[in-house]
Formats: C-alpha cells, sequence, structure tokens
C-alpha cells in the first residue's frame, strides 16, 4: 500500500511512525518515531540494549511490530508479502557488526554470493560486478583471499562489498567499527563517506562510538527508555542541553566541538 501526502514527502526515504516492540513482557519499542533522510548518512547512538537493532530490523520487516508503521518511499512495509516483499529487501544493504563472512568461502566468492543467489546473471556478469565493487573499496586483487587472512578493516570492507553487489537504494551498518582499532576506525569513518558519494545511497548506521559518528553523520537520533529523546543534525545534538544526551557525549570523551 503506498500511502500519499506526508509519509511520502521526498525528503525521508524511511518514516517509523508509533512503532511499538515487545518480546514476551520485556518492551523494547514504545510509540517511536523517526524520520530518516534520504542521500544522507542517519546515525542511530544510544546505550547497548536500547533497542537499536531491534529498530532497524523492522526497516528491512526481518521482525514486526506489535503496532506502529514504517514507511519506505511511501510504502507501508508491513502491507507487503510474497514477491512484493522479496523486492522491498533488495531496496536494503546490511553490514553486520563482525562481516558475518563464510569463512570457507573466497572473498570473491563471498561477494558473489547475493548475485547467485537473487539474480540469473551469468558468471562473468557476476565477476565483473564484484571486481568493481572491490576495486571501488580499494581491495581489488584480494579475489582468492579467505577472510581469515584479513585484517579486521579489510573485513568490514568486503562485508560492504558484499552489501553493494545488489546496489541498495539504502545501507545499514551495524556497530561498523566494534573492535576495531583508532586508525581503522578512521578508514571505515571514510569509506563510509566515499560510499554514500559514489553510490548516492541513503545509510543508517548504529554506532555509540561518538568520534566516529561526528565524523560521519549528517544526522543522529538518540534511542533512550524506548524512544527516540532527541533527532537532529549534527550541530542540533551536539548543542543539545537534555540532560541524558549530554552527559551521554560527554562521557564518550567527546567534546563539545565535536570529533578531533
Amino acid at each position: 500500500m503506498t500511502v500519499p501526502g506526508a509519509e511520502a514527502d521526498p525528503r525521508w526515504q524511511v518514516r517509523v511512525r508509533g512503532l511499538t516492540k515487545s518480546f514476551g513482557t520485556k518492551l523494547v519499542l514504545d510509540q517511536l518515531d523517526l524520520d530518516i533522510e534520504r542521500g544522507k548518512v542517519n546515525v542511530i547512538i544510544g546505550a547497548s540494549g536500547a533497542g537499536k537493532s531491534v529498530l532497524i530490523k523492522h526497516f528491512m520487516c526481518l521482525l514486526r511490530p506489535d503496532r506502529g508503521s514504517i514507511f519506505v518511499d511511501g510504502t507501508d512495509v508491513f502491507s507487503l508479502g510474497g514477491q512484493a516483499l522479496a523486492r522491498f529487501r533488495r531496496k536494503f544493504g546490511l553490514v553486520f557488526q563482525f562481516a558475518a563472512l563464510f569463512d570457507s568461502l573466497t572473498v570473491e566468492e563471498n561477494c558473489a554470493f547475493p548475485l547467485r543467489e537473487h539474480t540469473k546473471l551469468s558468471k562473468a556478469e557476476i565477476k565483473g560486478i564484484v571486481r568493481d565493487r572491490l576495486a571501488a573499496l580499494g581491495l581489488d586483487g584480494m579475489q582468492p583471499m579467505y577472510p581469515g587472512s584479513l585484517s579486521g578493516g579489510q573485513r568490514k570492507r568486503v562485508g560492504l562489498a558484499r552489501a553493494l553487489v545488489l546496489e541498495p537504494e539504502i545501507l545499514m551498518f551495524d556497530e561498523p567499527t566494534t573492535g576495531l582499532d583508532p586508525l581503522a576506525t578512521r578508514n571505515v569513518d571514510e569509506m563510509i563517506l566515499a560510499v554514500v558519494e559514489r553510490y548516492k545511497v541513503t545509510s543508517v548506521v548504529i554506532s555509540h562510538d561518538m568520534a566516529s559518528v561526528f565524523r560521519i553523520a549528517d544526522r543522529i537520533a538518540m534511542l533512550h527508555e524506548k524512544k527516540i529523546l532527541a533527532s537532529g543534525t549534527v550541530d542540533e545534538i551536539r548543542d543539545s542541553r537534555d540532560p541524558y544526551l549530554y552527559d551521554f557525549i560527554r562521557t564518550s570523551g567527546v567534546a563539545a566541538a565535536g570529533a578531533p
């Protein structure tokens, strides 16, 4: 179902309205509202266990809410089923926290996997797409390598290359800098920005690394106590005097003037 009016505002590619989700007796999300801006890096921050991963799983209909709606390009995603839902999910590319590569497959085979599963492209076409995505991320020549021989940062890049092969409109990153040293973290941040610019995608990033957040974000939303506590531009969030948000940023070690 496509919904006219405010939910189809082209500025916002994803609009969440009144999202509520419980697991048994545990309420995780409560009447949550959120807008994701098209073509921008949108970062969702919050403490561990706040429900960030639960929230973005709803974007792809990997979870369904108890109540509420999510509109993507004006379409109510929870109204979809069957082939329509399968086509919808191809709008998204998901980059997992620890890359989630198949250890028994080479870099090339890992990146080719979604194309083999979801398209009827020839082997030569698949090989060309994989080479292009790997080259764009500085990984050309690593096709025959196995994940076990890669650094943490390289594994993240391979995971991103795999997410890009199906040409998603929306990229979602789950804690992309977890487990990385400061130099590798900065490299991943630069990679995210370069991908957004090159492929003109909307990005949704889950993170609690505030130095990284301030480097990459166009918009930031704070998830706290099952709701979006605050949402806005980097300057609006940085200058907020909400007590919880203020403490969250300051205790992260990032100065008010932003990340170095």
